[in-house]
């Protein structure tokens, strides 16, 4: 037993799959291993999505052009991500942490927060748990890797499964939280991006230890008071939340980058009205309705803007979602530029089960017609010689607007 397996403090895991994208194609194509693996779009318009430790040597990482990644690593072997491959491998790992805590909060495809302090005793101890559920992932899956940080809580945890990728384990001793803290680069804490970096660097404050002798006043009059008084409290080590298990915590979404700028109009609307489709189908096969619809656009100049609205019924059909997100980006500032990515989302999500309360001027019939048609095509995707039915707004437009989406669309099945 590990002397930490005693300390029922260490209540919280973070565990993060090990260059996952990237560990999923060697898994699939042993012939990768060991090589500079890139997933992404090799071509003018496109990112990375993830890279192996091989290419993260020439200083390769996720959302950097691959014009740039190429520049860096020209012998780099280049895959196209497969989002549906990813999915499955991510419940199998999800299950696992599921073996040892209900309490789980994932945070994307390849990481989530574990809640351990009610199977401490179960299975002796939070170290115990992390080697036992770092085993189970190995088996589980073929051969993934996976770090994992303990911790009392979790932003700690999130801290310390990086510091020793991949295949980790980092345990926070309670008593030398400081310790560990203090000569730590200001970028380790959770959500200190590169202007927040710069912005403390600018005043000199480039460790932990610089930030906690700084003051707390310091901070706000820099950051502002909610940022400040955060960060101020993530320098001591101190971390308040819990685990979110609500599913409404979860979102849906379908995003693509082009290959050209389109412009808002048809070009737009072809996408969001197939994207809307995908993510409605996700949500039917899910067993949930979305509250919230969600957009984002990238310019060619990189600017990123994101707009959402809550709905006044929860949804799981194409409709409200394209309508919605249509009408989202009609109020965007494009300020004449084209649209490099846009992407549709959902979140707010509740269970398909819960009682809903028709609005007063909802149209139920039309609604009722689209959920049949919606059965239908659910249904013959499940049947052989269903694949080709398609809801009839989601078909081809005649030959003179036949320049489709999808001639000029790279899909990123990974989200974003």
């Amino acid at each position: 037993m590990d002397r930490f397996d005693t300390d029922s403090r260490l209540i919280f895991i973070h565990a993060d799959m090990d260059a996952f994208f990237a560990a999923v194609e060697i898994l699939d194509d042993p012939s990768l291993a060991g090589k500079p693996l890139i997933i992404g779009h090799p071509g003018p318009r496109g990112v990375v999505s993830t890279a192996s430790y091989e290419a993260r040597k020439y200083r390769v990482h996720s959302a950097l052009p691959s014009v740039e990644a190429m520049r860096r690593c020209p012998e780099g072997i280049w895959r196209s991500p497969r989002g549906a491959r990813y999915q499955q491998v991510s419940r199998q790992v999800m299950g696992v942490f599921e073996e040892f805590t209900p309490e789980v909060e994932p945070l994307s495809l390849d990481e989530a927060f574990l809640g351990i302090e009610g199977s401490l005793r179960l299975f002796g101890g939070a170290v115990t748990i992390a080697r036992q559920l770092r085993q189970r992932v190995h088996q589980v899956t073929g051969g993934l890797t996976i770090s994992v940080g303990v911790a009392p809580n979790k932003f700690l945890a999130k801290l310390a499964s990086d510091l020793q990728k991949p295949d980790g384990l980092t345990v926070v001793d309670p008593d030398r939280i400081q310790q560990l803290l203090d000569p730590l680069p200001v970028e380790k804490i959770w959500g200190v991006g590169p202007r927040t970096r710069d912005a403390l660097h600018h005043i000199g404050l480039r460790e932990i230890r610089h930030l906690r002798r700084a003051g707390r006043e310091l901070l706000v009059r820099h950051l502002g008071e909610s940022s400040g008084h955060h960060l101020w409290q993530l320098a001591h080590g101190e971390d308040h939340r819990s685990i979110s298990t609500e599913r409404g915590s979860r979102s849906i979404s379908r995003e693509s980058t082009f290959e050209i700028d389109i412009q808002r109009g048809a070009a737009s609307d072809g996408f969001l009205r197939e994207a809307a489709e995908e993510v409605a189908r996700s949500l039917r096969d899910e067993n949930l309705r979305a509250r919230t619809v969600r957009l984002k656009v990238r310019t060619g100049s990189f600017r990123t803007m994101s707009r959402s609205l809550t709905l006044d019924m929860p949804t799981q059909e194409p409709g409200p979602l394209f309508e919605t997100a249509r009408s989202l980006l009609a109020e965007v500032e494009l300020e004449g530029e084209g649209i490099r990515l846009l992407g549709l989302g959902t979140g707010n999500l509740i269970p398909q089960s819960s009682p809903l309360q028709p609005g007063l001027f909802e149209d139920r019939a039309a609604a009722q017609r689209q959920q049949v048609v919606s059965q239908l095509l659910d249904r013959s995707r499940r049947i052989e010689g269903g694949a080709g039915l398609e809801r009839g707004k989601l078909l081809s437009k005649p030959p003179e607007d036949s320049t489709t989406v999808d001639s000029k669309r790279r899909d990123d099945p990974t989200g974003g």
